[in-house]
């Protein structure tokens, strides 16, 4: 039903960049001087809210409402146990051509079920 929704309401896609899991086991990588690389998740449909920003503050928020299909295929990929693991390992998320920080993640339930997220971030 929320997958619908979110269709229906502008259906966009965001890209969550997440760590490579893998290094190679070199003593380069060891100290870093190896970029373990980032893998890129893609998750569709969400609708982006812009939230307004505060007067002493100038970074852009935006508000990402997540479906909650879209995020368990994303589990299973990332090894994550749930969306709160998975979006706390993130790198960032690519919307628009801008890259942003993941800053909170909350988690609407209907009759003990997970159905949608709304996944903040700032710029």
């Amino acid at each position: 039903m929320a997958q619908a929704m979110l269709q229906s309401l502008g259906g966009d896609t965001i890209t969550v960049l997440f760590p490579a899991a893998q290094l190679p086991n070199d003593p380069s990588a060891q100290i870093g001087l190896v970029d373990p690389g980032t893998v890129e998740v893609q998750f569709s449909p969400v609708v982006a809210r812009n939230l307004p920003q505060p007067a002493n503050g100038t970074r852009k928020t935006v508000e990402f409402l997540i479906s909650a299909n879209s995020v368990a295929d994303a589990l299973i990929s990332q090894s994550a146990a749930t969306a709160e693991a998975l979006f706390n390992s993130a790198l960032g998320v690519v919307y628009d051509g801008d890259t942003y920080h993941v800053e909170n993640l909350t988690t609407e339930t209907f009759a003990g079920v997970e159905y949608l997220y709304h996944l903040t971030a700032v710029e």
